[in-house]
């Protein structure tokens, strides 16, 4: 039975496995990567679970599906996934926060004649009165198992709500600051893992920065002691991939940005950073309808719906490197080698099974290869610029 879909599949481009959240930049001068997709919910999803599957925070995914329900989907509900991303207007070196968007952009050093790369993950921030500061730091200090110490205000905060802390939290499951930390050069700040990973993509903490734990091992594990971290808020962004104009905008944070309105000035901006023209009136309203609606999601200029490939689907089993190897193997376990390959798509180890002419042909092997593996796969439709 699966081997009749034989018919349907056709070649892409194979590449060698990096992490699948680590983006080549196309082209010098390029500022943005990835692509969007739509995927497809099962009964059991929520949003908050799709989109750790997918390395996105709590705002990433609600704020691009506004009118689907955090915690109840539904079966086969179109959730699109905005999993391209626009570089921050800042060097491409060390890493990059930007808080407007509550993500992490750090930029590995190339070698020479290789491209650049840059890995991206969804952080949590400092909340209203404990705003994550801006500005120029370096990473001093790696520490694996850490210990909190938590300062006397906060110890008071705690103690004032009937949660009193002890004066040193030990390391393990109990311990906020996760199974890994890496110590800022601003006194008192972390990049850190987190046992409440829900608080991803949002405005949680006391000021410290928190990954997933995922994310921070990975981080943990690539990026040097002594490396650069640069901390911008970039609400408005701008960006060019092979000659097109992208847009994005966020929520702003009314504790750090005293601006009232759908104020143009920032985007306007942000656009002349990256070409040397504004758009033609028929292009400004999509210009002015990204910045009102703030859903962090980018699509190039003057397209106001996602450009699906809408006649061919895929599958895929999010950026979870364990899941993705269960994959992997149940496609061998079930001799789909030859139908169905990881694929290069945007990110280097991004694996999409596939194509299928129809979301009733996908789905079939998709209950095939979840059962064999053990992990959940979703039908899924890209974005043109991802084939």
């Amino acid at each position: 039975m699966l081997r009749r879909l034989l018919s349907i599949a056709i070649g892409l481009t194979l590449s060698a496995p990096l992490s699948a959240t680590t983006f080549e930049i196309s082209e010098p001068g390029a500022s943005v990567i990835g692509h969007n997709m739509v995927l497809y919910s099962r009964s059991e999803d929520t949003l908050l679970d799709i989109g750790r599957q997918f390395d996105l925070g709590y705002r990433d995914i609600t704020d691009a599906n506004p009118e689907v329900d955090a915690w109840l989907p539904g079966e086969n509900t179109p959730v699109v996934l905005p999993t391209r991303f626009i570089l921050p207007d800042a060097p491409k070196e060390g890493i990059v926060i930007n808080i407007a968007e509550m993500r992490l952009f750090y930029y590995p050093k190339t070698a020479t004649g290789e491209k650049q790369q840059v890995v991206t993950h969804p952080i949590g921030i400092g909340r209203e009165g404990w705003a994550t500061p801006l500005g120029r730091a370096r990473i001093t200090q790696k520490i694996k198992d850490p210990s909190w110490t938590p300062p006397e205000s906060i110890r008071k905060e705690h103690a004032e709500k009937g949660d009193p802390l002890p004066r040193v939290v030990p390391a393990g499951p109990d311990n906020p600051l996760g199974a890994y930390a890496m110590r800022l050069s601003m006194p008192g700040y972390l990049l850190h893992g987190t046992n409440k990973p829900y608080g991803v993509g949002l405005r949680v903490s006391h000021g410290c920065i928190r990954l997933f734990p995922e994310d921070i091992e990975n981080m943990f594990n690539i990026t040097p002691s002594n490396t650069g971290v640069e901390i911008v808020y970039q609400p408005h962004k701008a960006g060019v991939r092979n000659g097109q104009l992208y847009l994005e905008a966020h929520r702003q944070q009314k504790d750090v940005d005293s601006r009232e309105g759908n104020n143009m000035t920032p985007m306007v901006k942000a656009i002349l950073n990256v070409q040397d023209k504004l758009p033609a009136d028929d292009h400004w309203s999509h210009a002015e309808t990204v910045v009102r609606k703030q859903h962090g999601l980018v699509k190039p200029l003057g397209q106001q719906q996602l450009d699906i490939v809408e006649n061919l689907w895929f599958l895929h089993a999010g950026l979870n490197k364990k899941a993705v190897d269960k994959v992997r193997a149940a496609i061998t376990t079930l001799r789909l080698g030859d139908l169905y390959w990881p694929v290069r798509s945007g990110a280097r180890e991004e694996t999409l099974i596939g194509p299928f002419n129809t979301q009733e042909e996908a789905s079939i092997v998709a209950d095939e290869i979840s059962a064999s593996a053990g992990v959940p796969v979703w039908t899924v439709q890209v974005t043109s610029d991802a084939l």
